[in-house]
């Protein structure tokens, strides 16, 4: 398998998609079968044609690498269960804020192993045109300039969806979190986006509990992240700890196990702790 390749291709795409997505407004939104949230629900046309732009792109690597796919606006046809790789992709992460027109959206893709490793991540942010990649055992890289986590020594940073405000548990889990008026806490962006967000105001951290109801994000949200995580040294798990379930066989959704993104270790402990 030639990573090397692979990843310069899937720069590519993002890159192109995410220029495509800098200089369009949504004229339609639509919905769609998703999850229980606003968010996995909306769909519009820039969605689809930056689908369609990343998938040309692709291709010709599906069909020299055997690779199989798993893409957000398309119907999974389960060879991800059948290939040793697959491409993981959301063409707008963050549809949301991208209708809103506020940033928090980004182009995420993956390319991910059947047992559930990512091996290339890349997230393209067209708000502030930068590009975060990584490659397993590579380190991590925005906009093609090595990169290192820093830990900026100021109160925890919690950075979430904008529905967890509407989340029981909210209130309580600000308070466990002994969160204060110098911490922030930001609801605005999509998955990729909340989880780079993450990594650059460390301490800092995104969760979402496990819960009953389809939701809780699905793989390709958090697929090229969880390669940015592993190559920062940071953590990106489910809510108990244990390793993304980024093949899950029974759904594309995450609600069964909830995931927690940290910038170290200790402080995913404390989550953990607190919240359970």
């Amino acid at each position: 398998m030639d990573f090397d390749k692979l990843l310069a291709t899937t720069i590519e795409a993002a890159k192109t998609a995410g220029k495509m997505i800098a200089e369009s407004r949504p004229q339609h939104v639509t919905r769609k079968e998703g999850g229980e949230s606003l968010a996995s629900q909306v769909l519009t046309e820039v969605d689809e044609k930056s689908q369609r732009m990343i998938l040309e792109i692709l291709k010709p690597t599906i069909e020299e690498f055997d690779l199989a796919l798993l893409a957000e606006e398309s119907e999974d046809d389960h060879s991800r269960f059948e290939k040793e790789y697959f491409w993981c992709i959301d063409p707008i992460d963050g549809t949301l804020p991208f209708i809103d027109g506020i940033p928090g959206y980004s182009v995420s893709i993956a390319l991910v192993a059947r047992d559930g490793t990512p091996h290339i991540g890349v997230v393209y942010d067209p708000v502030e045109h930068n590009c975060w990649h990584a490659v397993r055992g590579g380190g991590i890289f925005k906009n093609s300039k090595p990169w290192k986590l820093r830990d900026h020594g100021t109160p925890l940073q919690l950075i979430t969806d904008r529905s967890f405000k509407n989340n029981p548990r909210f209130f309580q889990t600000l308070e466990k979190l002994e969160l204060d008026e110098h911490s922030q806490v930001r609801m605005t962006g999509g998955a990729a986006m909340n989880a780079v967000w993450v990594l650059e105001n460390a301490p800092a951290c995104y969760f979402k509990f496990p819960k009953l109801g389809k939701g809780g994000g699905s793989i390709w949200d958090f697929a090229a992240t969880a390669c940015l995580f592993a190559e920062a040294g940071a953590v990106a798990t489910d809510f108990a700890g244990n390793p993304l379930d980024l093949n899950r066989a029974d759904s594309t959704f995450m609600n069964h196990r909830g995931i927690l993104f940290a910038t170290d270790a200790q402080l995913a402990e404390q989550i953990k702790n607190r919240l359970r």
